[in-house]
């Protein structure tokens, strides 16, 4: 059978057989990839332990979705829709590399199953696949070096941006789908030219346009053209392979397994250590991470998997508002370390840097910047996480006494008194003896020997600040008017610790809620009602043992979906309301419906929503403890998010969280909107809106101030 042209496998260079290069070629590129990855290893080795190998189903369901569906690279659509072509053009032309690998050594190699019809329909793919990915490939480096998105900047005090490797990663694959073109296009126009059988490439496709630029060409210069083709794509695919563990394109190896042993599990945190029981605690010498090697497996993968693509921080509010904290960073510079550290061409043992991590790659400000809303987390398309790795190098300061001053007080008064204002236990039920209010509604304690179906667990912040304590009184009202027979603990409850855990305090939180839990068990509850998603968060992700937990978001919409709660309409349909996600309802419990859905049973009521909402709601920066500490920002994360709802339309924001509501009222303040904004919680709005009943607090609205003034029997 005559051949168009010699293959690579048959052919020779410098007197030599070429299949011998082709050989050599593979050999050394397969020896230098394991000699990198073996060294990408070592510190994955040294690390913590991490438990990543449960919930295998689930785990995999992760990778087909994330991994293989890109599920979240079309939030942003322009560079999503660009690296799913990418990625795409990847899975699928993986094969036609390994084939053409081995079509150096081994003439006519076809994958197995990839011959006759098979073999057609993804010459076809392959041939569309290929010029899908230049294009791509070419508008992304247009964007990385023209247009210039402001998340890939890098600001000075981070070093050099990665434009340039970006460049030059995007162009090594732009000259893979040529070389691969001009290898498939020399063949079919030599064959051509000897009135030999040819393959029919696609048009417009890369095979396309170089047969009709070969047109022509000397079968000698097709059979050079043939071969440089071949060899260029050879040396570029491992060059590229070799390449990728040196920079942030090693998450095209990572990502798949990062994305496996992604944490499944969202608003927990991790464990100090894995293996170590709470009653072990104090015997360990050292608390949290200090140094590299103390974070773990998993977290040491987060930093290598990186695409630097700047997600995270965009959607940062702590980053937005100029606070010292950019999770990209966050990941870059432990990356950088690593790399300083376990350098891949060395050979002798590794002489690490000296210092610790805080005050070494990290501030003290930054680690203390973040609120724990999980907005990186939900935005990252590598499931790389932050929230385990901030708790642990805050639990790290902490166990060195290094405390911000704001917050020394607040945790001293919660060790004291079970809250951070040091106020008197007795006093944490105090705002259902107001004389008003218990004229209306006797409300059960299991601090006075009362017991029933339903325990309200309140909180700190409920509990002892003024402002907040009327969203116990709402909802104790709703509570009442659903037929729900519930009683509060009183002085019996102490604070739940959800930030307390946050902020790395571990043994506090644990003296908090075995308290607690003592407490909740001998009440003899069925079931948990809260109005706090902190609170709510902390007995469902951080206790055991309890009862159900429920937050009054989802006994409301319940409640109204059965009947049982009656709703009037609106007093002023003039009004436009908006719901801004608490992060910890939110994100982190997937709690997006069921207030929605409240609000939406009110008659009348105008609801839109802010440009970010949902699974992208902006954090309004108070949670827990942070109310107390002092950050260093150029603006509030709370005015922001009052302006985003300014910009909505909306003149009324509702939330579903005292923590948010204190933030948001003293945005609306401080953003000058006292009198065309307003803001209330879900639990006093439904409480408002209760209709037949007798002695309930009701909002007479003033058109004029369009302002809601909360008025109850007895006033």
């Amino acid at each position: 059978m005559e051949i168009a042209l010699i293959s690579p496998a048959k052919a020779h260079l410098f007197f030599l057989p070429a299949w011998s290069f082709s050989l050599a070629i593979t050999l050394a590129g397969i020896g230098v990839f394991g000699y990198l990855i073996a060294r990408r290893l070592a510190p994955m080795r040294l690390a913590a332990p991490d438990r990543r190998f449960d919930n295998i189903p689930e785990r995999i369901a992760k990778v087909l979705k994330i991994w293989l569906a890109q599920w979240r690279q079309p939030r942003y659509m322009a560079a999503g829709l660009l690296h799913i072509v990418i990625f795409a053009g990847f899975l699928c032309l993986s094969l036609r590399s390994i084939q053409m690998v081995i079509l150096g050594v081994v003439d006519g190699f076809t994958i197995p199953g990839l011959s006759g019809a098979p073999g057609q329909v993804y010459l076809v793919l392959r041939q569309i696949m290929a010029m899908a990915v230049l294009i791509a490939a070419l508008a992304a480096m247009y964007r990385r070096a023209v247009i210039k998105p402001a998340r890939y900047a890098v600001p000075a005090k981070y070093g050099h941006d990665h434009t340039a490797e970006a460049v030059f990663v995007l162009g090594l694959i732009s000259l893979l789908m040529i070389s691969e073109g001009l290898f498939d296009a020399s063949l079919t126009a030599a064959a051509q030219a000897r009135g030999l059988p040819a393959e029919t490439a696609v048009i417009l496709t890369l095979p396309w346009i170089f047969e009709h630029l070969l047109h022509g060409v000397s079968v000698e210069a097709l059979q050079t053209i043939h071969l440089a083709a071949y060899y260029v794509h050879d040396l570029t695919f491992f060059f590229f392979l070799c390449f990728l563990p040196l920079g942030k394109h090693f998450h095209v190896v990572t990502s798949f397994f990062n994305v496996f042993f992604m944490r499944l599990r969202k608003g927990d945190v991790k464990p100090v250590r894995y293996g170590v029981s709470d009653e072990e605690l104090t015997e360990l010498d050292s608390f949290g991470v200090k140094m590299l090697e103390d974070f773990t497996w998993k977290h040491i993968l987060d930093f290598y998997s990186c695409a630097d693509c700047g997600r995270c921080s965009d959607n940062c509010p702590a980053n937005a508002v100029g606070r010292p904290l950019s999770p990209r960073f966050i990941t870059i510079k432990a990356r950088d370390l690593i790399f300083r550290r376990y350098p891949v061409f060395q050979h002798n043992k590794e002489q690490p840097e000296e210092g610790p991590l805080i005050g070494g790659i990290y501030s003290e400000d930054e680690i203390w910047s973040c609120t724990t809303c999980g907005a990186c987390e939900e935005e990252c398309p590598l499931g790389i996480e932050y929230i385990n790795k901030m708790v642990d190098l805050r639990r790290g300061m902490i166990d060195e006494g290094n405390v911000p001053p704001s917050l020394q007080k607040p945790l001293k008064a919660l060790e004291k008194r079970g809250n951070p204002w040091g106020k008197m236990e007795k006093k944490r039920g105090a705002w259902a003896r107001d004389k008003a209010f218990a004229a209306e509604l006797a409300v059960k304690s299991v601090e006075d020997g009362d017991s029933a179906d339903t325990l309200y667990f309140v909180d700190s912040i409920t509990s002892y600040d003024d402002r907040m304590q009327r969203i116990a009184q709402a909802t104790a009202r709703v509570l009442a008017a659903a037929g729900v027979d519930f009683a509060i603990l009183g002085k019996e409850e102490k604070d739940c610790g959800h930030e307390v855990r946050r902020f790395g305090e571990e043994l506090l939180f644990q003296d908090l809620r075995d308290h607690n839990t003592e407490m909740i068990r001998k009440s003899g509850a069925r079931r948990i009602i809260t109005a706090d998603p902190h609170t709510y968060n902390a007995l469902l992700k951080d206790y055991e043992g309890l009862p159900p937990v429920e937050h009054i978001s989802q006994l409301i919409a319940r409640k109204v979906h059965e009947g049982d709660l009656r709703l009037k309409p609106v007093e002023n349909p003039g009004k436009v309301y908006v719901y801004h996600d608490p992060c910890y309802l939110g994100r982190h419990n997937g709690l997006y419906d069921d207030p929605r859905a409240a609000l939406d049973a009110v008659p009348g009521l105008r609801r839109v929503e802010m440009a970010r909402n949902r699974d992208r709601s902006f954090c309004c920066g108070g949670g827990g403890l942070m109310l107390f500490y002092e950050p260093e920002e150029e603006q509030r994360m709370g005015v922001l998010r009052v302006q985003m709802a300014a910009e909505a339309g909306a003149n009324v924001i509702v939330t579903a969280c005292p923590f948010c509501l204190v933030n948001i009222e003293d945005a609306i303040k401080v953003a000058g909107l006292e009198d065309t904004m307003e803001a209330m919680d879900l639990a006093e709005l439904i409480d408002g809106r209760l209709a037949d009943r007798p002695g309930a607090a009701t909002f007479s609205e003033a058109p004029d101030t369009g302002k809601d003034t909360q008025t109850s029997m007895g006033d």
